[in-house]
Order: structure tokens, then sequence, then C-alpha cells
């Protein structure tokens, strides 16, 4: 079952025996654990009848008896298991998994590890209750669930601005939330259009100064609104920082090769290949014209290079903001080369 589906299924009170949530992205296994947690029982059921312990503090043998208690006074208990990842000998859940107690609610959180499917524990789990693979959403896919997750709080957000605040947060999703429920709390009362100027304000990512708009300047051979960016970075170190930027830089230079390797370059088609909103189709296109394929892997080249001397080899005394200066002029001016 995906994510969405074990919670509506929660909301309408079908529990199963046991939860098994696993996986490298916590915010998936969180956001399951804590509706349980806070939705299956009632303030007065909880006392009696919700415990929670971590891995660390508690043996298989003990998990087990915790979870073979029946309720009192209550259709169920709750036993919920954070840090699961650090249980020792985590097969021997078996023995509990293949006869669980109906009237108990087993929640296991084994954040940043995955269970062998081949092994019985596995099957076992999966026959008597919900097995939940959380996985790290690509950094592609972020700005799509940035959009669905405002809509689901009753806002919009403009493309740009949820590619802005990819390139600034990344791919962690409790850290976005966090942003995002600021952002939401901070917007002006009837407003539900999330701009850029409402990302500036309220989180602090620049809308003139970003990864995103040093992209826009790169395609446009704009030196003036290039130098401008970098020195921002140079400034702003901490927020800016050159390996971040690199990363970001290789993304975009990555996709515009891409691009050129499409036969079909229809809007669709091409959004569906290089896994990115429609809207932005036209900017790889337009840097698709600047850029050659033989410039954009010349350029990739140098995104190697650079990576390299951020790291000292081949850089005695040049800071970071020196070589990024350096490699933004080597890009704009390559076809002079």
């Amino acid at each position: 079952m995906t994510y969405e589906q074990i919670l509506e299924e929660l909301k309408t009170k079908k529990y199963r025996p046991i939860y098994f949530l696993m996986g490298e992205e916590p915010y998936f296994i969180d956001q399951v654990s804590n509706y349980i947690e806070k939705n299956v029982l009632t303030d007065s059921e909880k006392s009696f009848n919700q415990t929670v312990v971590y891995g660390n503090d508690i043996d298989i043998g003990n998990l087990s008896n915790t979870a073979r208690r029946y309720p009192m006074m209550a259709e169920h208990q709750v036993v919920i298991v954070k840090e699961a990842q650090n249980l020792k000998n985590i097969d021997d859940l078996i023995y509990y998994a293949e006869h669980p107690l109906t009237s108990t609610i087993l929640v296991v959180n084994y954040k940043y590890k995955k269970l062998d499917k081949r092994k019985k524990l596995h099957a076992a789990l999966v026959k008597n209750g919900i097995v939940f693979e959380s996985n790290k959403l690509y950094e592609s896919q972020v700005p799509d669930w940035i959009t669905s997750y405002l809509k689901s709080r009753g806002f919009s957000i403009q493309p740009a601005a949820a590619m802005m605040l990819t390139e600034y947060l990344g791919s962690d999703l409790g850290k976005i939330v966090n942003e995002l429920e600021k952002l939401i709390i901070a917007m002006p009362a009837g407003d539900k259009s999330v701009t850029s100027v409402h990302i500036e304000k309220n989180i602090g990512i620049s809308k003139d100064y970003n990864t995103f708009e040093l992209h826009n300047a790169l395609v446009a051979k704009d030196v003036l609104k290039a130098n401008r960016i970098v020195n921002h970075f140079d400034r702003n170190p901490k927020n800016n920082p050159l390996l971040l930027t690199l990363s970001s830089l290789y993304y975009f230079f990555s996709k515009i090769l891409h691009y050129h390797g499409l036969k079909d370059r229809s809007r669709q088609n091409a959004a569906a290949a290089l896994k990115i909103n429609p809207y932005f189709v036209p900017e790889y296109q337009k840097a698709a014209q600047i850029y050659s394929q033989q410039q954009v892997m010349q350029v990739i080249s140098y995104l190697r290079e650079y990576d390299l001397k951020s790291k000292g080899i081949g850089n005695l005394s040049a800071t970071d903001g020196d070589l990024l200066k350096e490699l933004v002029y080597r890009i704009i001016h390559i076809n002079n080369r």
C-alpha cells in the first residue's frame, strides 16, 4: 500500500495488527506512526493501552510479550517501536508476526533500513499486516511534491517558486514541510498563491540570487547578472555552498545533454523524459539552442574539474568564490573558446 492509502484506511478506522514501516525517507514513516499514536485511541484509553518504546531499550522477547497483552476497557492497544532499526535480532519478530494479536496494533518504525524480502519475517508481515517501504524522492520529484502538499493545505505555488525551494532545501521532506508550514502561517490573509516574493520574504531565499536564476543567466549569457549572483554567493557562503551550486549546475546541464539526445522533443514527451514539470521545457529548449551538445559535454567536464578543485585537488590557494567566478566565466564564454 502507498502512504496515502494507508492514511486513508486509518481514517476509516480499519486497522491492521502490524505496521512495519521501513526505508530511507523518515517523513512518511513519521506521518503514519504519528497518526496512529494520536488518533486510534482516545485520551482516556491511552493511559492503559498505548505503549511507546525505543529499539535500544527493548528486546524482541519483551516486545512480543507487550504486544500479546489484551487491551483494558478499549477495543485495541497500540504498541509503537521508535528507532526500531536498533532492535537486535529483528528476525525473531517472526514468532509474533506469524500469529499477531488482532486487538493489538503494533507499529514498527524501522528507519534507514529495509528488511530482506527473501526472509520469512517479510512474508509473515505481508500476510498479517502492512509492510510499507518509504523511499526518498528524487530531486526531480520534489517540486511536484511541494505543489501537491500545498494543494492539500489549500494553497497553490508557481512552478518557478517550487523549483526555488527545491534548489535551496534539497529533498529532505521533513525540512521542506517545516518551511512550508512557516510560509503558510506567514501568508497574507486571503492570499492562497505562493510566489517567489513570499519565499524570499519568509524563508530567506533570495528571488534574484539563487541557483535557479544562475541557470537563467548562463542560458541568457547575461554576464552582469551572472556576476552579481556569483558575488552574492561569495558573500554568503553559508547559504550558498560551492558544492551545492556545482551539484545544481551539473543537474541542469545533464538535463540539457539529455534534451539534445531526444528524438521527440514535444513538450509532454520532453517533460516525461527529463522528469520535469512541462512548465520548464521551454527553458531547456532555449538552453539547447545556446549550448550545443559538444559544448554541454565540455561544461560538464568543467564541473567535474571544479568539483575536484573545490576539494583541494589541483588547487593550492583559490577560494570557493574564486573558483565559481572562474567557472562561470568559462561557461559563458565557451562559444569563444
